[in-house]
C-alpha cells in the first residue's frame, strides 16, 4: 500500500512539474523577467530614429531618410556609425545578473551617469536603453531597459554584443564632430569646369586647369603651357572623385581657430563645377614639435603630415598632405618650367 501511495505521489509531482514547465515556456517573452533584458530588435529595418543623450544632457539624433541615415536636420553623417549602432541593436544579448546587494547602488549611479539611447520603430518610441559602466571583465555593460511593451525595469543587468568581446558604450556618442561626414569633394571629371591652385610660398608653383569639352587649358602662375598632355589632365581631375579631410578640430579653442584663420595661408584651392558651384579652401600650417630644413632650405617647425584647412562653411579641419599633394602639386602631372621654382637656400644649420 505504501509503495502505491509513493507511486501516485511521484506521478502527481511529475505531472505538476511538467505543467509548470509548460506554462513557463508559454509565458516566455511576456514575463516580467524578460523585460529585464529584452533590449534587442531583430528587424532593424523598422528602426527609423535614434536619440543619444549623454550624462551632460548633450544629445544627438539620427534618422532614416529612405535608405540613408542623416542627422535630425537631414545633413550627411558617417554611414558606418549608424550601421554599427544597428548591429548592436540587433545582436545585443543577456550576459548575466548583478549581485542582489549591488542593485540599489547601481541604480543610483546610473541615474546620474548613464548614457541614454531612445530607439524608435516606424515613427513610434519602442525602447530606451540606459547604459551604465562596463562589467568587471570589460566584456559587457551594465544596462537598464525601458520599453513600450514591458515598461521600465527596476533591475539593471549585464548585456553584451553577440560574438564580440568588448563594451557597448563606445558605439554611442553625442559629439556632432564624430558624426559629420568628412567628404570635401566627390566629383567626376565631367562635373569639373576649372581648378585653381595658389601657392603663396612659391607663386611659380601656382597653376590652373580649365576644361572645355574634351580640351584643356593649363596655366603655370598665369602663363599658358604650350604643350598639354590630355591624358595627364584627365588623370589629374580624376583625383577629385573622393577627397576627404582627416579629422575635425578637437584641439583648438574658438580663439585659437580665429587666430589661425586670420593668419597667412600657405595655399588655397578653388574648384568651379559645371553647375556653377564654387568651392574655396584655404590651407594653414600646423606647428610641429621639432625644427627641420624645408624643401625651400628654410628652418621650420611645420607639421610635415597634416595641415589646417578652412572649409567654405568656415569650419577648420585637419587634412593630410599625402591626400592633397596630388591635387596641389601640378608638377606631378604637368611639364612646368622648373627653373621658375624657388631655389632652396643653404640654412644656418647646414653650415
Amino acid at each position: 500500500m505504501k509503495k502505491i501511495v509513493i507511486l501516485i505521489f511521484s506521478i502527481v509531482l511529475v505531472v505538476g512539474l511538467g505543467f509548470w514547465a509548460y506554462n513557463l515556456i508559454q509565458n516566455k517573452g511576456t514575463s516580467v523577467e524578460s523585460g529585464l533584458f529584452d533590449f534587442a530588435i531583430s528587424d532593424t529595418s523598422t528602426v527609423d530614429r535614434i536619440i543619444i543623450t549623454d550624462l551632460n544632457s548633450n544629445s544627438f539624433e539620427i534618422k532614416r531618410n529612405g535608405v540613408e541615415w542623416t542627422d535630425k536636420d537631414g545633413k550627411c553623417i558617417i554611414k558606418e556609425n549608424a550601421q554599427n549602432i544597428l548591429f548592436v541593436i540587433k545582436n545585443i544579448e543577456f550576459k548575466g545578473y548583478l549581485p542582489e546587494k549591488s542593485i540599489k547602488q547601481t541604480i543610483n549611479r546610473m541615474a546620474a551617469m548613464a548614457l541614454k539611447v531612445e530607439i524608435f520603430q516606424k515613427g513610434s518610441w519602442a525602447k530606451t536603453w540606459y547604459i551604465g559602466t562596463a562589467s568587471q571583465d570589460h566584456y559587457g555593460q551594465i544596462m537598464l531597459l525601458d520599453s513600450d511593451e514591458s515598461g521600465k525595469s527596476d533591475h539593471p543587468v549585464l548585456m553584451k554584443v553577440k560574438g564580440i568581446n568588448g563594451i557597448i558604450e563606445p558605439n554611442f556618442y553625442c559629439d556632432p564632430r564624430k558624426w559629420a561626414c568628412t567628404g570635401i569633394f566627390a566629383l567626376s571629371v565631367d562635373q569639373i569646369k576649372k581648378v585653381e591652385i595658389q601657392n603663396f610660398r612659391d607663386p611659380a608653383r601656382s597653376f590652373s586647369v580649365a576644361k572645355f569639352g574634351s580640351t584643356f587649358d593649363i596655366k603655370q602662375n598665369g602663363l599658358r603651357l604650350p604643350m598639354i598632355d590630355t591624358i595627364k589632365a584627365y588623370r589629374y581631375l580624376q583625383g577629385f572623385k573622393k577627397v576627404n579631410f582627416y579629422l575635425p578640430n578637437y584641439v583648438l579653442s574658438k580663439k585659437q581657430v580665429d587666430s589661425v584663420i586670420q593668419s597667412e595661408p600657405f595655399g588655397a584651392m578653388k574648384v568651379l563645377e559645371t553647375n556653377g558651384t564654387s568651392t574655396l579652401l584655404k590651407f594653414f600650417s600646423i606647428q610641429g614639435e621639432e625644427s627641420f630644413n624645408s624643401e625651400y632650405g628654410e628652418v621650420t617647425n611645420m607639421d610635415l603630415n597634416n595641415f589646417w584647412c578652412l572649409l567654405p562653411t568656415q569650419q577648420l579641419v585637419k587634412c593630410q598632405f599625402f591626400v592633397f599633394d596630388p591635387l596641389t602639386r601640378g608638377d606631378i602631372y604637368f611639364s612646368f618650367d622648373q627653373s621658375k621654382f624657388k631655389k632652396p637656400s643653404v640654412s644656418t644649420k647646414e653650415k
